[in-house]
């Protein structure tokens, strides 16, 4: 399966209204691509708290109708990435979509951890209610990878590959590769993590997107620009991990 993560970088003095088509262009330019990824609230920035009230869609809105016909056009598997979405009560939530490459929408997820110990995102957000994965996928999304637990139920759940998209900013980039890292090696996943270049809200983004393999060995890494990072995941290779090294059928918790 060949992987393509778009680490797409932005600042605050782009409009969604601008962004918007310049990432369909980015992603029907993967074609070729098996699977894409795109950060965390890109359309709305992951930092930008101000604007998510008047720029939350709906899942069949503007934004996700267009990263359907994007993956139409590259005939690829997407997960565009989250937005703010609101649900018909007027809550927001921060959610992921996967789309197929026929347009249709997969699953969805919603963002089970929220940063900001009380502000941001825990005060203008819903936390979503559980883990979710979809055939060999496991959804994951920025905070939740500081919370072991989430991907253990991920993994029991079939996952053999995480997809971690995330705006995670620059002044903790170490913990970011210290725990992509270590939750690849403990649950003998790929962890295929799509971070944002650029600033949000005056807050400068981390980048360093990565695909790390069961073993913990680093595949790929971007570096602090817009890049897109291409990467062949092996699925083989998760399966002979965990047979050769079956530290997993040891678990008692």
């Amino acid at each position: 399966m060949r992987a393509h993560l778009i680490q797409l970088a932005y600042g605050d003095g782009e409009p969604v209204a601008d962004r918007t088509p310049r990432v369909v262009d980015l992603v029907s330019a993967q074609r070729g691509a098996d699977l894409v990824l795109l950060p965390e609230l890109w359309p709305q920035g992951g930092f930008s708290y101000d604007g998510w009230e008047h720029q939350a869609e709906a899942l069949d809105g503007p934004v996700v109708e267009a990263m359907r016909g994007a993956a139409r056009d590259a005939a690829v598997t997407l997960h565009m990435g989250s937005l703010v979405e609101r649900d018909e009560a007027g809550r927001l939530f921060n959610t992921s979509v996967l789309i197929g490459p026929d347009g249709s929408i997969l699953t969805t997820y919603r963002k089970v951890h929220l940063f900001g110990f009380g502000d941001g995102e825990p005060k203008l957000m819903t936390a979503g209610d559980g883990a979710v994965v979809h055939e060999t996928f496991g959804l994951a999304t920025c905070y939740d990878l500081r919370f072991p637990e989430q991907f253990r139920l991920l993994l029991d759940g079939g996952a053999e590959v995480v997809l971690l998209v995330a705006a995670w900013p620059a002044k903790r980039v170490a913990h970011w590769r210290l725990l992509v890292q270590a939750r690849a090696v403990e649950n003998q996943s790929y962890v295929l993590a799509c971070n944002t270049a650029g600033t949000h809200a005056g807050v400068p983004m981390g980048a360093h997107s990565m695909v790390v393999d069961p073993w913990g060995a680093v595949l790929a890494e971007a570096g602090e620009a817009e890049e897109v990072l291409v990467v062949d995941v092996d699925l083989d290779w998760v399966r002979s991990t965990r047979s050769s090294f079956p530290v997993l059928a040891d678990r008692r918790l």
